[in-house]
């Protein structure tokens, strides 16, 4: 490992150590070191959007919506080339949970994301994003 002096201001600092104490890392530069990673990766994807990536889409949806659920598996299935896989979760009688399992371009893995979670009585949806190494 190399050793690397950074200077961060009061409040930068405070929110390393808050973050630190939150997560239970041991140290500052634990922290650091996920933290500069996870930048690496976004920088990454910005950077190649048509590098191969895994992704995770999760989104939570009203199943009652007019069609929706129709919807949503035809776009799973017009989107066949990326999707690997998808679970589905009743979590209560109004809504319904999916992950979807994606490969494929980062950048079609983003559209195939915001079609989904931009669609009327999706609730909630966050892409993750994994670049193939």
């Amino acid at each position: 490992m190399q050793r690397v002096t950074v200077t961060l201001d009061e409040d930068l600092l405070s929110e390393v150590d808050a973050l630190m104490h939150a997560r239970g890392y041991q140290n500052r530069s634990e922290t650091i070191r996920d933290l500069t990673r996870s930048g690496l990766k976004q920088a990454k994807e910005e950077v190649a959007p048509e590098a191969p990536c895994m992704g995770a889409l999760v989104y939570v949806y009203d199943h009652a919506a007019r069609d929706l659920s129709k919807r949503l598996t035809r776009h799973s299935h017009d989107h066949h080339d990326l999707t690997l896989s998808t679970l589905h979760v009743h979590i209560n009688q109004d809504s319904c949970l999916e992950v979807a399992l994606l490969k494929g371009q980062g950048s079609a893995l983003k559209q195939f994301s915001d079609e989904v979670t931009s669609s009327r009585s999706v609730r909630y949806g966050q892409l993750v994003i994994i670049p193939e190494e």
